[in-house]
């Protein structure tokens, strides 16, 4: 009577591990019609701005809940995602919009050993490993890559 009521449970402790990474791995995707990534590797005002206006363009035109926007910076383009740039307040609305802000993690090492310390990012910027995988792995996923 034992054996049943163990199998029992070992099959439904298996088909809940099951379910709980199947409900992961569904988060990390997307159910966005259009996915873009956009890049920003330059230090130039000029080029910031630029990719925070093709992030809102996008958004505008296929709407906050039909398109997935991310947003990459590393090398010099970090400057973007540094707390206190100019376009803070454009940044906390894009964010509220849905669009994502990756900071390169190789690129905040490389920062701090130049200036002495980590550099204090914008509180909407999440870190990853490395700028270039990231944008990499997002194009694996599907998304276009811009680089405005």
């Amino acid at each position: 009577m034992k054996k049943p009521l163990l199998k029992l449970a070992a099959m439904l402790l298996v088909a809940a591990f099951s379910l709980g990474a199947f409900v992961a791995q569904a988060a990390d995707q997307s159910f966005a019609s259009t996915k873009v990534v956009l890049q920003i590797s330059d230090p130039n005002p000029f080029k910031q701005t630029l990719v925070l206006n093709v992030a809102s363009n996008l958004v505008k035109a296929y709407g906050q809940d039909d398109v997935d926007v991310e947003i990459v910076a590393f090398g010099p383009g970090l400057r973007l995602l540094m707390d206190g740039n100019a376009n803070k307040n454009r940044i906390a609305g894009l964010s509220q919009q849905g669009v994502r802000f990756s900071a390169c993690e190789n690129t905040v090492r490389n920062f701090s050993k130049k200036l002495g310390d980590a550099p204090k990012l914008d509180g909407h910027a999440k870190l990853v490993k490395a700028g270039v995988v990231q944008i990499v792995d997002l194009v694996k996923k599907g998304y276009i890559l811009v680089k405005p």
